[in-house]
């Protein structure tokens, strides 16, 4: 009788050994459970990405503007007849300079302040009969 004690311990140990360290234990469910759940979240992100791009695409296929924003932002693109005007703003430093009594400077334009016309003189969008958006059907 104590050797069938004996050999019914031994197969408990190896049984309680093989549920918390061996194959398929304990530990590597919880693992498993960890993983598990960083997958979901990295698939409700992927998800919400995919809904975005959804709408983006279907804006893209059925509007204009969408699609003609890309074009003059990612591409630089201009429609026929407008004009394209760059305005380069100075840095500050020399805005200060400019704009100091011993400049002889009077006016905000003249100081360098406002936006300069193709033709380098001030005014801006304005004098060249262009206002922002103008151009556009």
């Amino acid at each position: 009788m104590r050797w069938l004690a004996g050999i019914l311990l031994l197969i408990l140990l190896g049984l309680q050994y093989r549920l918390w360290v061996g194959d398929g234990g304990l530990a590597e469910v919880q693992a498993m459970r960890d993983e598990i759940g960083s997958q979901k979240k990295e698939l409700d992100q992927l998800r919400a990405r995919n809904q975005t791009l959804e709408a983006e695409v279907s804006d893209l296929r059925k509007g204009l503007d969408a699609l003609e924003e890309r074009a003059r932002s990612e591409l630089g693109m201009i429609k026929k007849g407008e004009i394209f005007l760059q305005v380069i703003e100075e840095r500050k430093e020399e805005a200060f300079k400019e704009s100091s009594p011993s400049a002889g400077n009077s006016s905000p334009m003249e100081q360098g302040g406002g936006s300069r016309s193709a033709t380098g003189k001030g005014g801006g969008l304005a004098r060249q009969g262009v206002a922002a958006g103008a151009g556009r059907n």
